[in-house]
């Protein structure tokens, strides 16, 4: 990112050519007076600021369309495949020095910190192209399912672009507000966006080992505990329905979960907290597994077991790659993914 003149500044630059409509809404202006009370903004500001985005209904299209759960088996090969590994092994070594620090200080494997850049921006070559601006205003006031959510984002990100001292038009990212290589929320960039460069902004857009730190202190917050295992297979002897559609909560232990019928393949600590979590990594064919810690964290990140898996299994593939120095050897044609199954 580059450096921009103060936020108000910018704003009146370009208010001479606003469009006003939005501004003018009831809502909008509910809004302003109680974001410039509450955040010791000017509600000139405010308006002159919101007045510069540009509505983006694609994005309202998009998020109307239904999803579609994809299985493991098809989820697995756009995120676990021998170019992303490679890609992984050679970002670690490029930034090897800052990657050490960093997993150091915040006790996260580096593996798996890398994994987590590959998986979101493939190591920040998809960063995203949208003005977060106009997409978090277009969401915050024209998509009533998520206006409450999207507003407190959008506020995020005003106090986000006055604490960084930037032009909030200067800040690109997903379709959904997601900003730089970790796809940060504004919310999260707040609070956990780290200047490891020391350069007085937290650019997680340009400056990787910025993106790096804040990936490694976003999960280090979370409760990443280093060294522990993340999940393994089980096998179930009962209907757990109830207990699969609690997936994103640490509710039972062990021993609670082999109570209801999971059967452990391994021995394991019936203490420990986990969520059960079904793959169907063939066509047809599902196998059982239970999420620890470590498992957990990574669905904070981004509320998905397909995500948290693909990551972790990212991570064992880059490491293996850097060990074994795959990123040194010259580039070999492109090959099927890895054929594991799970």
């Amino acid at each position: 990112m580059h450096k921009f003149l103060p936020l108000l500044l910018v704003s009146l630059m370009g208010f001479a050519q606003a469009d006003e409509a939005l501004v003018a809404r009831k809502d909008v202006q509910a809004y302003i007076k109680a974001t410039a009370a509450a955040y010791q903004f000017s509600e000139e500001e405010l308006v002159q600021t919101l007045s510069r985005a540009t509505p983006k209904s694609n994005v309202l299209d998009v998020l109307d369309r239904p999803s579609t759960a994809r299985p493991w088996y098809t989820f697995r090969v756009n995120f676990v495949n021998p170019a992303r590994s490679l890609a992984g092994a050679k970002f670690w070594r490029e930034h090897a020095i800052a990657i050490k620090e960093i997993s150091e200080r915040y006790e996260v494997e580096p593996e798996v910190i890398v994994a987590i850049l590959g998986a979101e921006t493939n190591y920040g070559k998809n960063t995203g192209s949208f003005h977060i601006l106009d997409v978090l205003t277009t969401i915050a006031f024209d998509y009533p399912r998520r206006a409450e959510f999207f507003q407190k984002e959008l506020t995020e990100f005003l106090l986000l672009a006055r604490e960084e001292n930037e032009d909030p038009l200067s800040f690109k990212g997903s379709y959904a507000g997601a900003m730089g290589w970790p796809q940060f929320m504004p919310s999260s960039f707040r609070q956990y966006a780290v200047d490891y460069d020391q350069n007085g902004h937290r650019d997680i857009w340009n400056h990787p080992n910025d993106a790096i730190a804040s990936v490694a202190h976003y999960l280090k917050e979370h409760g990443w505990q280093q060294g522990k295992t993340a999940y393994t297979a089980v096998n179930i002897n009962a209907d757990l329905s109830e207990v699969f559609a609690d997936k994103f909560n640490l509710h039972y232990s062990v021993g609670d979960l082999m109570q209801k019928g999971v059967v452990p393949i391994t021995e394991l600590d019936t203490a420990e907290k986990a969520v059960l979590f079904s793959l169907e990594t063939e066509p047809g064919f599902t196998r059982h597994f239970l999420g620890f810690n470590n498992f957990y964290v990574i669905t904070r990140y981004n509320k998905s077991t397909l995500y948290a898996t693909a990551v972790l299994q990212l991570s064992e593939s880059i490491l293996k790659s850097y060990q074994e120095g795959d990123d040194l050897r010259p580039a070999k044609p492109t090959s099927k993914p890895a054929k594991k199954k799970w």
